[in-house]
């Protein structure tokens, strides 16, 4: 543990060397540049904590969030949730395979489909101007709290009888709930129209720096029929995946500054270890209660910032 809070200290330290100036000046003549490294950390642990049982990934809460309340430009900001989303997946990934948690041939097709539409959607968000893609993001946001409200997730939906499709690539298998100690066989449907889905999921994602999650769950879940814990597991590896094709068009285009993804990084990776242990425990309602609260404040205050309403 001593180890561990050492390495924190010291990356926390190693950050003033990248640009103290440039931080200070975004903060303002009488605030210290550490005030929002410090933030960033505290907001992102938590943030990982919600993210992985919610299948959503970081991004989508880091992105409307960070650009609403602190002082940076989107395009870092987008830049940093695309890292912030990716390193909650990397670091939950391990424990969601060994909980059965997360299905690699689900996930595989889904993901090359959207890791390649990402590349698309990261260059046509930098090419826009930070208002109007600060204004698509909010719309895009209640956009998904609509459709997720609207809905009623299954914890367990039926499927009637698996397409020819998930049948050759092997989607299926069985689930076993650590909360009810449940068992449950699973198998897929409409696994073409998920494909479609996908492409336009990775455009979304590379765009905005939201990630994938956002839309993976509904899609995995609503559209595909996977089981609802399932369906949450599978998103977060997915978004290992789909979020490192994206981060490469923003990395060469300077858009990530490390002193804004390194603190964010950190936190949503040791809060993503305990998001995977709590993804176990936690009913799914109330996880999807809680996301749906967060989602509807961080999009309502991206649109009034883009609209010049709330700055």
């Amino acid at each position: 543990m001593r180890t561990r809070t050492a390495q924190v200290a010291w990356l926390f330290a190693s950050l003033a060397l990248f640009s103290p100036e440039a931080l200070a000046a975004e903060a303002g003549p009488g605030a210290p540049w550490w005030i929002w490294p410090v933030a960033l950390f505290v907001s992102c642990f938590l943030l990982g904590i919600i993210a992985v049982p919610a299948g959503v990934g970081g991004g989508v809460l880091f992105v409307p969030i960070v650009s609403g309340f602190f002082p940076f430009h989107l395009d870092f900001v987008r830049g940093a949730g695309l890292l912030v989303a990716l390193s909650g997946a990397l670091a939950a990934g391990p424990r969601l395979l060994d909980g059965g948690l997360a299905n690699l041939r689900l996930a595989l097709p889904l993901a090359l489909i959207a890791s390649t539409s990402s590349i698309l959607g990261a260059v046509i968000g930098l090419a826009l101007p930070a208002s109007a893609v600060q204004v698509a993001l909010g719309l895009a946001i209640l956009g998904i709290v609509a459709v997720m409200a609207s809905v009623r997730n299954s914890e367990h939906p039926h499927v009637p009888q698996a397409d020819r499709l998930s049948q050759a690539l092997g989607m299926h298998g069985i689930f076993t709930d650590g909360a009810t100690g449940s068992t449950t066989p699973w198998r897929v449907h409409r696994t073409p129209a998920a494909l479609v889905l996908f492409v336009f999921i990775g455009i979304l994602a590379g765009m905005f720096g939201l990630g994938a999650g956002w839309a993976n769950l509904p899609v995995l879940n609503l559209v595909m029929g996977v089981p609802l814990k399932v369906s949450a597991g599978t998103s977060s590896f997915i978004l290992t995946l789909v979020d490192s094709s994206a981060a490469w068009i923003y990395l060469n285009q300077g858009a990530v500054l490390p002193i804004i993804a390194a603190p964010s990084v950190i936190g949503m990776m040791l809060g993503a270890r305990i998001g995977a242990r709590v993804l176990h425990r936690v009913p799914a309602a109330t996880i999807r209660r809680l996301v749906l609260a967060l989602l509807l404040f961080a999009g309502l205050r991206a649109l009034l910032k883009g609209l010049g309403i709330w700055t």
